[in-house]
């Protein structure tokens, strides 16, 4: 049985038809008075990336971790997010606390290019290779059991905003780094932090071998796992010069998923948190192209009307999996709680809970 057919609980089924047959009016009220009736008993957290039929409900907003952290003692969290999101919430809240995931088809393409018999097989192959001078660290963009590994074997989690501190702090604790799932993220972070791109490999999960065109792999100091994000990897060289030909004076900023390529010709790179943040504090009549998912890019442009934005890539797309929550499934999932059957409760199994927290609490140790 996988993590997740665990998660689950048994059959929660599926929303029923006649939801998305409501008026947007009569769910937005039938929302709104869930929510006062519940009132403190219910904390709803919406992740940057979610449609704005859902965000507007959103008791707190934010990436994946800082809502996970910010989990008050609400009897219920509809997290709005994606599985892994829920997961982190989950281990983070107390056992009295009932995590709920509106629906359960909201995964991670990024997420799930790394399972537990890949990365099993992919550790025992390299610690052949290179014996015991790897630590393991993987973003907080992975499942509890991927955090669960990295945990048992003396590693920590990363996100976006801290990837250098923790890659550095990595290098004082082993010779070399295995980074999960993301490719690009651990790229562009090592590249920061003065490793060379060719003292860095690629793990491929699916031929379970090394790619690298270096002949002496001792060399190797960065194993990177092939993962990637669907949304950041669209973001393209061409997207950059198209940009830059039209107009001179648009600052590019870009989110360090997308490709060591993209990154190396935008102007700046950072997390979520980053990219708002600049924004933010950027001047009025700035002119700004933004390489990350488009609901958050929408509500960048929606907010910032003194400023020229754009998404870096026109024919952009909504990140399909986190788009699976909307208005419809977030009335379900209240209305089911309101009616004392809560569906989509993710419950982490305690035996991967307790390794996955070592991960997360050394990230924030560091």
């Amino acid at each position: 049985m996988s993590i997740l057919e665990v998660m689950r609980g048994g059959e929660h089924g599926m929303m029923p038809e006649h939801y998305k047959r409501l008026s947007v009016v009569e769910m937005e009220q039938r929302v709104r008075d869930i929510k006062q009736r519940f009132g403190s008993r219910l904390l709803i957290p919406g992740h940057h990336y979610q449609k704005d039929e859902v965000i507007q409900f959103a008791d707190i907003t934010g990436d994946s971790l800082q809502l996970a952290q910010r989990i008050t003692d609400a009897e219920f969290i509809v997290f709005c997010g994606v599985h892994f999101m829920a997961e982190t919430a989950d281990m983070l809240s107390s056992s009295s606390q009932v995590v709920v995931l509106p629906d359960m088809r909201a995964g991670c393409s990024m997420a799930d290019m790394a399972n537990m018999q890949q990365t099993e097989v992919a550790w025992e192959r390299l610690q052949a290779v290179y014996g015991d001078t790897i630590i393991p660290l993987t973003y907080v963009n992975s499942s509890a059991e991927i955090k669960a590994f990295v945990g048992r074997h003396g590693g920590a989690t990363v996100t976006s905003s801290n990837a250098k501190e923790v890659l550095a702090w990595a290098f004082k604790q082993k010779e070399r780094i295995l980074f999960l799932p993301d490719q690009h993220l651990g790229r562009n972070t090592a590249y920061d932090l003065g490793i060379p791109l060719h003292d860095m490999a690629l793990w491929d999960p699916e031929l379970r071998e090394l790619v690298t065109d270096r002949e002496d792999v001792q060399a190797i100091q960065v194993i990177l796992w092939k993962g990637h994000c669907s949304v950041h990897e669209k973001f393209t060289e061409d997207n950059i010069r198209s940009v830059r030909e039209r107009d001179s004076e648009i600052h590019i900023i870009v989110h360090p998923e997308c490709s060591r390529e993209v990154v190396a010709l935008s102007d700046y790179a950072g997390s979520t948190k980053y990219i708002i943040d600049t924004i933010n504090a950027a001047e009025p009549g700035t002119k700004w192209a933004i390489g990350t998912e488009m609901n958050l890019v929408n509500r960048i442009i929606h907010t910032h009307p003194d400023q020229q934005i754009e998404s870096l890539n026109p024919n952009m797309c909504p990140c399909l999996t986190m788009n699976r929550i909307d208005l419809p499934h977030l009335l379900w999932s209240l209305e089911q709680i309101d009616q004392g059957k809560p569906v989509g409760i993710i419950t982490v199994p305690e035996s991967i809970k307790v390794d996955a927290v070592k991960a997360l609490d050394r990230m924030l140790q560091i």
